[in-house]
């Protein structure tokens, strides 16, 4: 069948409080940016010509208004983000050190985003996606994470593609066997993996990437893994090929977002590419647009709203 949209998803979204200087007080301020992995991947896809719908739950508050005109404004199809009377939306203070790193605290217990149920999973609406994809922020609980498997069931029997990005965020978790496990069930679904050099050693028990990498793809058979590490760049595996290329220097202000740019440029080149015969030189290309994609992202506050366009990427490989 005719699919309606190119990738739906489905997971947190929320408000990231980052600083942004201080008041004549000599108090912190925050920045109420937009944010929340799954819809970063969306809003960069949107940017790139395609068609994205999200499937989440904010509150009926003023911050679940701001989000949904916020996605509604990136084009991503909202119809069918739910908005919540009893919950309040999710809130994520992030506090950036001088190297541009940063650590979450997360107002969360609960927060709208993981509140989703069963019910409000609409499997025809996923069936109409050619690529579905979620994380693990929407796995922490038992109710999203019915949710979400849901989904996932949803978009297997549809013929979909599964994406997934654990974006492991350690405070979110009762406990680190329990992330670990809900990564391994996506590990075990998908055929896209997007990770961080950090998680595949959390998930592994490696030090080594490409131990670790062997490790996954031993033991679940993943079609195409995509490993990024940071400014060092990324890696691709599939049909035992290992791709490699160099990350491109920017001045970086904040890495929010960087591996949601990185991961919906992917998914930008595999919809505009056969996924089942990608080549060497394709994943090289594909490697290249998405390293220079995420680190023009670094060089701007929030994520959703400054997603970089076409042209800018293609004049930082050029340039």
């Amino acid at each position: 069948m005719e699919k309606k949209y190119d990738v739906i998803a489905l997971g947190e979204l929320l408000i990231d409080f980052t600083m942004n200087g201080q008041s004549e007080q000599g108090n912190n301020m925050f920045e109420a940016c937009p944010g929340g992995a799954p819809c970063n991947v969306l809003a960069l896809l949107n940017k790139m010509g395609k068609k994205t719908a999200f499937l989440g739950k904010v509150g009926q508050d003023q911050f679940g208004t701001l989000l949904k005109n916020t996605i509604t404004e990136a084009g991503i199809d909202a119809s069918q983000l739910v908005m919540d009377k009893e919950v309040n939306t999710t809130l994520a203070f992030v506090h950036t050190f001088p190297d541009g790193d940063r650590e979450f605290s997360f107002y969360r217990n609960p927060g709208a985003d993981m509140m989703l149920s069963e019910d409000e999973v609409d499997p025809a609406f996923i069936g109409q996606a050619k690529i579905f994809h979620f994380g693990t922020l929407s796995m922490t609980h038992d109710g999203v994470r019915a949710a979400t498997k849901k989904a996932v069931q949803a978009a297997k029997d549809s013929g979909c593609l599964i994406s997934f990005d654990p974006n492991l965020r350690p405070p979110l978790w009762s406990s680190l066997d329990l992330a670990k496990e809900q990564m391994e069930y996506g590990f075990s679904v998908c055929d896209i993996l997007k990770i961080s050099d950090n998680e595949i050693q959390f998930v592994s028990g490696k030090e080594d990437y490409d131990e670790g990498i062997a490790y996954l793809q031993e033991k679940y058979q993943i079609p195409l893994i995509l490993l990024t590490m940071g400014k060092d760049g990324s890696r691709a595996y599939y049909k035992g090929m290992r791709v490699e290329r160099p990350g491109f220097s920017v001045k970086a202000i904040e890495t929010t977002g960087a591996g949601d740019t990185f991961c919906g440029s992917s998914l930008t080149y595999i919809l505009e590419h056969d996924f089942d015969s990608l080549t060497e030189d394709q994943l090289g290309e594909m490697l290249t647009f998405a390293n220079a994609a995420a680190a023009i992202e670094t060089k701007k506050k929030g994520a959703i709203r400054s997603m970089p366009e076409r042209g800018e990427v293609e004049a930082l490989i050029n340039g």
